[in-house]
């Protein structure tokens, strides 16, 4: 996520208790709905599309700081 950034994400990561925070909440999101694709039926979607607009709120959220803090 955010190749671009990978510096200042790193040190986000180590400065900002709330950048580290969105960032490990949108990494297990990820590995959840990852997770769920594979090994669910199809009445996991309504959950799986509910993940994905969650992790997609913490991106942009990510990306507001990066774009704050650049």
């Amino acid at each position: 996520m955010f190749p671009e950034y990978r510096e200042l994400i790193t040190k986000l990561k180590s400065d900002d208790a709330h950048f580290l925070n969105s960032f490990n909440k949108h990494n297990a999101l990820d590995h959840q709905i990852k997770e769920l694709e594979l090994h669910s039926a199809c009445d996991s979607k309504n959950q799986i599309h509910e993940l994905k607009k969650k992790k997609l709120h913490l991106k942009e959220e990510i990306f507001s700081i990066l774009k704050q803090t650049e």
